[in-house]
């Protein structure tokens, strides 16, 4: 086993935010963490009291998908997507569009799985509609929930 990896955050382009994380566990699996509704509701909750009662996941080009979170105090936070691409198990593109439109509109997302001696490194790209809603995503922390989801996922996957 590898001691616990960091996400490594870049921005190649001014509209574009990268996040990359290596998982000790074969590809296959982390995708079914990432496409499973009874998997990624026990990972993907961001900081720390937040729950996700809602998680359908229409796994299909032209499919849909939607999550919503909740925290103690009753605020709820929801988004969803339609699948454009899905290449079992290295890649999956959708849309992504949050409910209170802070992403200032729809964004690509671009995961890719690459596995290398039972080792997966995942790699999400975010194209987002202009360079404002870029910043401001990093501005609001998104990167900080994400890397606490992924603590939470590679203790699934260790399970």
């Amino acid at each position: 086993m590898t001691k616990t990896a960091a996400m490594k955050v870049t921005t190649p382009s001014d509209r574009e935010l990268v996040m990359m994380r290596m998982f000790d566990a074969p590809r296959g699996m982390v995708f079914d963490a990432l496409t499973q509704p009874d998997l990624v509701r026990r990972w993907l909750l961001g900081p720390p009291g937040w729950t996700m009662p809602v998680c359908e996941i229409d796994l299909r080009v032209g499919g849909q998908y939607r999550y919503v979170w909740q925290n103690a105090d009753d605020r709820k936070m929801g988004m969803g997507g339609t699948f454009k691409e899905i290449v079992r198990p290295s890649r999956i593109v959708a849309t992504e569009v949050y409910e209170d439109y802070w992403t200032g509109g729809e964004t690509l997302v671009t995961t890719e799985l690459v596995e290398t001696h039972n080792q997966t490194t995942l790699s999400t790209t975010v194209r987002y509609a202009s360079r404002e809603a870029r910043d401001a995503a990093l501005k609001m922390g998104a990167t900080k929930g994400l890397e606490a989801s992924y603590h939470r996922l590679e203790e699934l996957l260790k399970a």
